[in-house]
């Protein structure tokens, strides 16, 4: 017998696949719960709306990417540089596996939203940003750890952690177009040459 948490989670997780893997806007309520399994009354029983299931989806994958990519590369076992180096690897192998599995390069789920969705839901619009705001507070703290290090020139910490996300989005919006992952390895190195004074 399912229980309610595990209903909650399969509309969740079933959501999560399809919105990243083709988008917000093609992916209705009957869709997410032909896939998932589940009628349209437990859906709302969970979930008032589509919106608020995209809110919830998007707080799953934050707190997903911040237990693997993120556990894996800001850790203070590394240098503040060699953080950076390792996200760009765990995004790359990320990125690769969800090719492999998927057959297409399914970019980042939040910049995804935010280019499909920002103009469209103000809500959705805040929830995209907070979670790139999230990203941009971790390369933050690499980066004033590297400047203590004297591993970078004093610099504007806020500005170039906005410009090391800003570019990898770029990376992934190039590689999903080109579908193509080998351009986050190629091109996610010069990341640590970004700098704002």
């Amino acid at each position: 017998m399912t229980s309610h948490t595990d209903t909650r989670q399969i509309i969740l997780d079933t959501a999560a696949q399809l919105f990243h893997h083709q988008s917000y806007t093609a992916v209705g309520v009957a869709s997410i719960c032909k896939q998932a399994d589940v009628s349209k009354g437990s859906f709302f029983h969970f979930f008032k709306s589509k919106q608020d299931l995209a809110i919830a989806v998007m707080q799953q994958f934050e707190q997903q990417i911040n237990s693997s990519l993120i556990a894996k590369s800001f850790t203070e076992k590394l240098s503040p540089l060699k953080r950076l180096e390792q996200f760009i690897n765990e995004l790359y192998t990320f990125q690769k596996a969800q090719m492999k599995a998927e057959g297409h390069l399914p970019g980042c789920p939040f910049g995804n939203m935010a280019m499909e969705q920002s103009t469209q839901d103000e809500l959705i619009r805040q929830k995209a940003s907070a979670c790139l705001n999230g990203l941009s507070q971790h390369f933050a703290s690499a980066i004033k750890d590297a400047i203590k290090a004297g591993e970078l020139p004093k610099l504007n910490v806020k500005a170039t952690a906005d410009a090391m996300v800003s570019y990898i989005e770029g990376i992934q919006l190039l590689a999903k177009t080109r579908n193509d992952p080998e351009l986050i390895r190629k091109l996610g190195p010069a990341i640590s040459s970004i700098k704002i004074m």
